[in-house]
């Protein structure tokens, strides 16, 4: 019988705006995710550096 993945915690990531669900691999980090991917963290860091170097 299949594994029916109800009710399982959601987050808003702050790069994209789309939805992510909590994943097994995250089960002991859930409180410090904040992206839904490492495309997303890494764009992110990427924006953050270049408003340090215009201002």
């Amino acid at each position: 019988m299949a594994h029916k993945k109800v009710n399982l915690p959601q987050k808003i990531c702050p790069v994209c705006q789309r939805p992510f669900t909590w994943r097994k691999k995250w089960e002991k980090d859930w409180e410090q995710v904040i992206y839904c991917s490492e495309k997303c963290r890494r764009a992110n860091s990427r924006k953050r550096e270049s408003i340090e170097k215009t201002n």
